[in-house]
């Protein structure tokens, strides 16, 4: 039996120890928290309970699989809810519409914005699914280890299909004239903390994956998930050691042979780190190269995703205008969208709401509700910001009075019963997410597919990575899927 050391807890770890264990493999996990789920992870303020970071469970297939491919039946491990509608969005200008999964609502919304507009959102939909299943299929569900993977007549045809060169907000203006369409559209295309006026339009398939398979809810919150991969892996005999922080990764001869901890030795045929990539080169693998020198010699001069702030609100009160998702949308939407990636914090933000209590009253008690509220700012590279107690507590009160502006919501300052508050910084120093990015390295066409670090190690036998940073790239779902692409490589190298 091989033995297997996951470096990390984060979703990647756990479904590929989950997977691995089903291959019988011998899977230990070492994290360096207190709790598994790296920044899938919760937060409790007083009797209030808070997901830590990801909350948007899209693909839902995704997630249930992990538990289908086992032979296990998924309900019996988590509650899962579907959303409709998958979003309230709310402008500037006092107006606010829901958004369905059905077509014909959704239709009916649009027409109701601008009459014919629903014609041009169906030549968006289907042209740009379209899109997502050439790429699902020839190139986010493939491991993406060669050149030969990427330079055939297939994959060539493949990407010529997908507008690549062009920016989200370009492709999406050449079919949608509406300004309120496109600002919703658009800011769901930046969810991979990109900026969608200037990267690929392969990210506009987020708000048509949202439509197609639409967008569900945990019961407890998205950590449940997490705990249903615990259970999983105790089940199948594998192990968790928490406030476990692997120091390095231990290379001879060109094979890794373990892992080494402040106080122990763990050997391992086989090392999957599930760390930040750009932090395992700079901090965990110190004596090797990787072979990949060119990524490690210039890791520092990689383009990051921006990050994020977030603000964690305990209210004595619901908010029935509040659906789980919700968009605010300001009136100087396309600055506040590029404002982060200029090393700028938005005077007028375009603001993302999570409000799980519309659907789920045992995350405190039912005359209460939770509300997170996340805002993109630049990452730590910018040195533009410092985050102190002041910055944060100005920009707290900018975000809560755009808020307090939507129609419903005027008095939510005055039903604060606590609070608490997600910097860059916590990003940094408590997931080692380089320069607090909240999204790992950028999905610019420089980084991705064959040229985003690739999840086996070229030069070293044994070492795999999995997680943001690497292919496939970031978000919950992309990354399930890609340890469905590790796990089957590291079968094939070890049977």
């Amino acid at each position: 039996m091989n033995n297997i050391v996951i470096v990390g807890g984060g979703i990647g770890g756990l479904c590929s120890a989950v997977r691995l264990l089903s291959k019988g493999f011998k899977v230990t996990i070492l994290e360096k928290e207190p709790t598994v789920g790296g920044k899938v992870n919760r937060k409790e303020i007083k009797d209030f309970n808070f997901d830590l970071t990801a909350s948007i469970l899209m693909t839902p297939k995704v997630y249930t699989d992990v538990f289908k491919d086992l032979g296990r039946n998924y309900e019996d491990y988590f509650e899962m809810i579907n959303l409709d509608p998958i979003y309230n969005v709310f402008y500037a200008d006092n107006s606010q519409y829901s958004f369905y999964r059905d077509l014909k609502k959704t239709n009916d919304v649009l027409e109701s914005i601008e009459s014919g507009l629903s014609i041009q959102y169906e030549e968006f939909f289907y042209k740009t699914m379209k899109k997502y299943l050439i790429a699902n299929n020839n190139f986010l569900c493939k491991p993406m280890l060669s050149l030969k993977e990427i330079v055939n007549v297939n994959s060539i045809k493949s990407v010529l299909q997908m507008d690549v060169l062009e920016s989200s907000s370009r492709y999406l203006y050449s079919m949608i004239h509406n300004r309120k369409l496109n600002e919703y559209l658009i800011f769901q295309a930046m969810y991979m903390g990109v900026n969608p006026y200037e990267n690929t339009s392969l990210y506009t398939m987020i708000p048509a994956i949202s439509h197609a398979y639409g967008l569900s809810y945990i019961k407890g919150g998205l950590y449940q998930y997490i705990c249903a991969l615990q259970r999983l892996i105790y089940e199948q005999g594998g192990q968790i050691e928490t406030n476990t922080e692997v120091k390095k990764i231990v290379i001879r001869n060109n094979n890794v042979v373990g892992v080494r901890t402040k106080d122990l030795f763990y050997e391992a045929d086989c090392v999957i780190c599930n760390a930040d990539y750009p932090y395992a080169v700079k901090k965990l693998i110190t004596d090797y190269s990787l072979g990949e020198s060119c990524i490690n010699n210039h890791i520092d001069k990689k383009e990051y995703s921006c990050s994020v702030f977030m603000i964690y609100l305990g209210l004595n009160k619901k908010y029935d205008v509040l659906n789980v998702h919700n968009i605010y949308i300001s009136k100087d939407f396309k600055k506040s969208i590029e404002d982060p990636f200029n090393g700028n914090l938005s005077k007028n933000p375009s603001i993302y709401m999570y409000y799980p209590s519309a659907v789920d009253e045992s995350l405190c008690s039912k005359s209460k509700s939770v509300l997170n509220i996340m805002v993109r700012v630049p990452n730590l590279s910018f040195e533009t910001v410092k985050w102190t107690r002041k910055d944060i507590m100005n920009y707290r009160n900018v975000i809560i009075k755009h808020i307090s502006d939507i129609k419903g919501l005027e008095d939510i300052e005055k039903h604060i019963e606590c609070e608490d508050y997600l910097i860059p910084d916590d990003l940094d120093k408590k997931f080692n997410a380089f320069k607090g990015n909240a999204f790992g390295l950028s999905h610019k066409l420089s980084q991705d597919i064959y040229l985003r670090p690739h999840i086996k190690s070229e030069k070293i036998k044994g070492l795999y990575f999995i997680g943001s940073s690497t292919h496939p790239g970031n978000g919950v779902s992309i990354i399930i899927n890609g340890t469905k692409v590790l796990a089957d490589i590291i079968c094939e190298d070890f049977r």
